[in-house]
Order: C-alpha cells, then sequence, then structure tokens
C-alpha cells in the first residue's frame, strides 16, 4: 500500500490525543474520521487536528469506504466487540490495551483476525518505549539476561477519574488494564513463556467495586521471576516504574526513559526514530499494514498474556 492510510480513531480522551499527537509525525497517514461518546468536545478536538468526519457511532466510521484502518481508545469493555466490527468491516484496527476484559473476548479477536486476514494489533506500548527498547536489545544481543523485573504501577484514583482529570464513563482496572503491560513485557522480554502466576488484592472499593492494590507475582520458563505492585490509592509519585535486575546490569525505566543502578541516564535517543512509544506503536502499525505482514504485538502475539491474566482472576475470585 503506497497511497495515504485514511484512519479513524475512536476514543478522543486522554490517549486517543496521544495517538494523534503521534500521527501528527508518520508520513502518509491521515485521520479523516473521530469517534466519541460526546459530540461538542469530539468537534472540539477534531477542529484542532483536521479532522473532517465526526461521529457518536463507531458504525458511521466503519461505514467509510475512504478508511482504512481504525485505532480503538475506547473504554475496555467495548475492545473486543468493536475490534470484530472493524475486522468485520474490513477495516485494519490498533486496539489500545487491553485487548479484551476476558480469555473468551480476547480469543474471538484472535480468530476474527486470523479469518480475515487483516492487521490487528494491540496497543502493548511497553513493546516500543525506547527504555524497553533497549534492554531488549540487549537481551536479544546476549549482553543481559533477566533475573528478577521488580515493577510498581502506581496511581491516585480514587474516585473515577481520566489521567486528565476528567470523570470517566467506565472502570478502569487493576489486573485486566494496568496488569497487562507487565505481564505482557515480561514475557517478552524473557523469550520465554509464564509458567507460574500467583496474586493477591486489598479491599473492594465500596462504590467503584474493584480492588484498589494488587500484588502478582510471576515466573517464566527459563527461571526469571517478576514482582509486580498496582495501587489506585498511592499518593505520589505516579507511574509504572521497572526495575530490571539482570546478571550483567541493573536497568530502571520510566516510560520512555532509561536508567541504570546507579540513577545515572542511558541515552536511548538512538534506539528508534522518535522517543514516543506511543508514536513508535503506531509506526509499526502503518508499516505492518504497508508491508502486509504481521505486526510486533499483534492480538495472537499478546493472547497469551490475557490467558495468564484470567488465570489470576480465577484465583482472586476463589
Amino acid at each position: 500500500m503506497s497511497k495515504t492510510i485514511k484512519v479513524a480513531l475512536a476514543g478522543a480522551g486522554a490517549f486517543g490525543i496521544k495517538h494523534l499527537d503521534g500521527i501528527k509525525n508518520i508520513d502518509g497517514v491521515e485521520v479523516v474520521s473521530l469517534v466519541s461518546r460526546e459530540l461538542e468536545k469530539t468537534r472540539e478536538v477534531a477542529a484542532k487536528y483536521g479532522i473532517g468526519h465526526v461521529t457518536t457511532d463507531l458504525a458511521d466510521s466503519l461505514a467509510l469506504k475512504e478508511v482504512d484502518a481504525v485505532i480503538l481508545c475506547t473504554p475496555t469493555q467495548m475492545h473486543a466487540a468493536q475490534s470484530i466490527a472493524c475486522l468485520k468491516a474490513g477495516k485494519h484496527v490498533q486496539v489500545e490495551i487491553p485487548l479484551a476484559d476476558s480469555l473468551q473476548g480476547a480469543r474471538d479477536v484472535v480468530a476474527m483476525a486470523q479469518s480475515s486476514g487483516l492487521v490487528a494489533m494491540c496497543g502493548h506500548t511497553r513493546r516500543f518505549n525506547p527504555s524497553h527498547q533497549y534492554v531488549h536489545k540487549e537481551i536479544t544481543g546476549g549482553r543481559f539476561n533477566i533475573q528478577q523485573m521488580d515493577v510498581q504501577t502506581y496511581f491516585f484514583r480514587r474516585t473515577n477519574m481520566n489521567a486528565l482529570g476528567q470523570a470517566r464513563s467506565w472502570t478502569d482496572h487493576l489486573l485486566w488494564h494496568h496488569a497487562a503491560h507487565t505481564v505482557d513485557l515480561f514475557a517478552y522480554q524473557c523469550g520465554s513463556p509464564i509458567v507460574k502466576a500467583n496474586a493477591i488484592q486489598g479491599p473492594i472499593h465500596p462504590t467503584l467495586g474493584i480492588a484498589m492494590d494488587m500484588s502478582i507475582q510471576l515466573k517464566a520458563a527459563n527461571g526469571a521471576i517478576c514482582t509486580l505492585s498496582l495501587s489506585f490509592n498511592n499518593d505520589g509519585p505516579l507511574g509504572t516504574f521497572f526495575r530490571y535486575i539482570g546478571d550483567s546490569a541493573t536497568y530502571i525505566a520510566r516510560y520512555d526513559d532509561l536508567f541504570n543502578g546507579k540513577d545515572e541516564k542511558i541515552d536511548v535517543s538512538q534506539v528508534d526514530v522518535s522517543m514516543n512509544g506511543i508514536e513508535l506503536q503506531d509506526r509499526e502499525f502503518f508499516a505492518a499494514i504497508r508491508e502486509g505482514r504481521a505486526p510486533n504485538s499483534s492480538v495472537a502475539s499478546v493472547l497469551p498474556c490475557y490467558q495468564v491474566l484470567h488465570e489470576l482472576e480465577q484465583q482472586l475470585a476463589g
């Protein structure tokens, strides 16, 4: 595909805007349709980014013949059904993490993607952050082996708000959303499947109906271990912090930035064409479409992550 790839983006919230900012830097791609719940707010975002078509219904965008691909930044509970709808409409799809909020939902998307022959990708951004790419290259180059990953995913979200401080129409989830990043990254970086997983959680929030604190242990087939702590109760600092403890070095990754164990910054500016993980994720999606290949973070490649999340959910419910 040499022509401009025309994209519909669904979900004009905090993460949708990150994608719009990233896509501005990618040649040969144009966002032509914007979908979101509130029409006036969607029109405001569309006007800022020069997007001509605005709607509150994804079906309207899927009906546009010019649309080649869709990026879904919508509530978690909609991901599986919307991904399948995009593929049925003949559109390539990238769905933000998580792929689904159940193992069956994830399997359904993978089955539809395989039968469609279209590019179907899930936004497991940690595979693309320059910090984690640097570590991945050290591993694949034989210079570093993970012994342990220690990960902290901390937010202060005691009410149902998004990253912009706006009220959410849906409830976020530590296991099916935030743990998915680390579960997938651990197996991906180790190059080894997860063979053991344990989880415990704190009290269920009386109004949100979810656990606000969680602890997860993982072990890969090659012997590496991972400890993941998650909280919506943490009053700063916020974000996810990854400590890679290996046989030859220690690395600390904070989103796109990387430090050694002495907290000295490592230059990762030459790892890829951008320092923006979301932009790099989008570049991979569009490159896979042009080249007719499966992308890194294809829905099939991330399915094992959702198998582990399912097993952990069963433990927590037991």
